[in-house]
């Protein structure tokens, strides 16, 4: 379920290109209907963590993957009318927001005591994140090659998210509920959670959760040269670089995880600026396809572990019956960076790309030194 609810999300962006040639979308409305996939995600998000915690998570798990599929089939209306687009996105964040909230909590407890007694610590947390960073891999790369070399891609590039989601509801069905029923009286307050810990160390590097690896395949792609009649399955790749080389960072991360709390979160914070770096010479340097895709992988390894701090740090701040809502809050707040390569494109005009990747180092470097000085103190 949670690689259904990471495909999703990228199946769509691998397909901007095709969408501005073949429909005539401008640039603006291609980059913006992936942001309105956020207007959709955050309202989901917010209301799917209260909604688990309350009724359960895999109720409204399974009630988000249904939302989730209809989504795709009102996208593949778009090649009708591109008006459905919208509908499409707003539906699609939906959906995977509630997903996110309640699937990343079910997934957690699943994967520890009592159902895996002998689970390693911060793997269980860590988990549902490995997952949709894998959707978010496949999905991308999968539809932009059939967008390539299949006919109708707008159309049939959605058709293998139809049958992950649909075979991940027939499979998710039998799954048990985990969440525990409130033992407390009525009207008595409900455990709370560790909200200073999750201002100061949580929220200021949620949003390069997102911003990071999305500047990485949907800003740096468009700004490559030299890859005209390979774009889509270029944008695929790069769609697949970055999640993936998340992926491979998570071996680091565990690693890190023991050794200091906040080690994973600076590290990630580094990756980051390395990246913004990294795309900026991309820009100077006439946008080359080969170290596009590298700085694509730098801001993949620290999305991955960015990721993975936020979650086991969410999984250590909540009570289990609060889990499903602070994890909400977290994914909302990383969903935030998703804004980020619509802002480059708003302002790449009168202020230049390379300017914009060079204040993203910037702010990014500026939080990595909050977080250090965070790490002190404790």
């Amino acid at each position: 379920m949670m690689t259904a609810s990471g495909w999703s999300a990228n199946q769509f962006s691998s397909l901007l290109g095709v969408y501005r040639s073949e429909l005539g979308l401008t640039e603006s409305a291609a980059t913006g209907l992936v942001a309105v996939y956020v207007l959709g995600l955050i309202p989901g998000l917010l209301a799917g963590g209260p909604l688990a915690d309350r009724l359960g998570r895999r109720r409204v798990a399974l009630t988000a993957l249904a939302v989730n599929l209809v989504s795709t089939v009102v996208l593949m209306a778009g090649t009708v009318a591109t008006w459905w687009l919208l509908p499409g996105r707003l539906l699609t964040g939906l959906g995977a927001g509630a997903l996110l909230a309640a699937g990343s909590a079910w997934v957690k407890e699943l994967s520890g005591p009592p159902f895996v007694p002998d689970a390693a610590p911060g793997t269980a947390a860590r988990r549902s994140g490995l997952f949709v960073s894998a959707g978010f891999a496949s999905g991308g790369l999968v539809s932009s090659l059939i967008a390539q070399w299949a006919p109708h891609p707008t159309v049939l590039a959605y058709v293998p998210h139809l049958l992950l989601a649909g075979g991940a509801w027939a499979a998710a069905y039998g799954a048990p509920e985990t969440a525990a029923r409130p033992v407390s009286a009525p009207g008595a307050p409900s455990a709370g959670y560790d909200r200073a810990r999750f201002r100061r160390a949580v929220l200021p590097l949620a949003p390069w959760v997102f911003a990071a690896p999305t500047v990485g395949f949907v800003t740096l792609p468009g700004l490559v040269h030299g890859v005209s009649g390979w774009r889509t399955v270029y944008a695929g790749i790069a769609t697949a670089v970055v999640p993936g080389a998340g992926l491979l960072v998570q071996p680091l991360a565990r690693r890190l995880t023991a050794r200091h709390r906040l080690a994973t979160a600076a590290a990630g914070l580094a990756a980051v600026v390395a990246g913004f770096v990294l795309a900026t010479v991309v820009v100077v340097t006439g946008g080359q396809p080969v170290l596009a895709l590298g700085t694509a992988a730098v801001l993949g390894a620290g999305y991955g572990l960015l990721l993975s701090f936020g979650l086991t740090e969410v999984a250590a701040i909540a009570p289990p019956e609060r889990l499903a809502r602070v994890t909400a809050l977290f994914w909302t707040a990383a969903y935030v960076g998703m804004f980020a390569p619509y802002v480059v494109t708003l302002l790449s005009g009168p202020f230049g790309a390379a300017w914009l990747m060079g204040a993203g180092a910037v702010l990014a470097g500026i939080t990595c030194a909050g977080v250090a000085v965070q790490g002190r103190r404790r």
